[in-house]
């Protein structure tokens, strides 16, 4: 039988080992800490679908207005960010208990050398951010032998 605590610290362990894997990969890493601010320690979490045409990045963002979020392109990366102010409602008084993420983060992703970078569009809709990056034409061609 698990305790929540027990099952809390094997989800822990099992998120650090995928992050350092990604991280060894270069996919999650370029120019940022995937890890999130250390300061409040968080960051959205996200979804990663590719297909023929494009990649589809689908980021949770519970709470937010899209004019909280930045997307930006630089040296080869998306750079997710944002800031999450705590209600100002519960300033006054002790919280008890205190789980939802509040602070600003980063979270930069290294881009594929195929992708459109000027055709990236995003879509924030019921708290979650959808980003759509287009794939380039394969670069090459064939040589016939002759």
């Amino acid at each position: 039988m698990y305790l929540d605590s027990d099952l809390g610290r094997f989800e822990t362990a099992v998120s650090r080992l995928f992050d350092g894997f990604w991280s060894d990969l270069d996919v999650a890493k370029r120019g940022g800490n995937t890890r999130g601010n250390r300061n409040n320690n968080w960051r959205p979490l996200i979804d990663v679908h590719e297909n023929d045409k494009e990649f589809t990045i689908c980021a949770d963002f519970p709470g937010f207005t899209k004019d909280k979020i930045n997307i930006d392109v630089r040296d080869n990366a998306l750079v997710i960010s944002g800031k999450l102010e705590r209600d100002e409602k519960y300033k006054e008084g002790a919280s008890h208990i205190q789980e939802r993420r509040y602070g600003t983060f980063t979270r930069t992703l290294s881009l594929p050398s195929n992708i459109k970078a000027d055709n990236i569009t995003a879509k924030f809709e019921h708290g979650v951010l959808e980003l759509k990056l287009p794939k380039s034409a394969p670069i090459g061609m064939k040589i016939a032998v002759q």
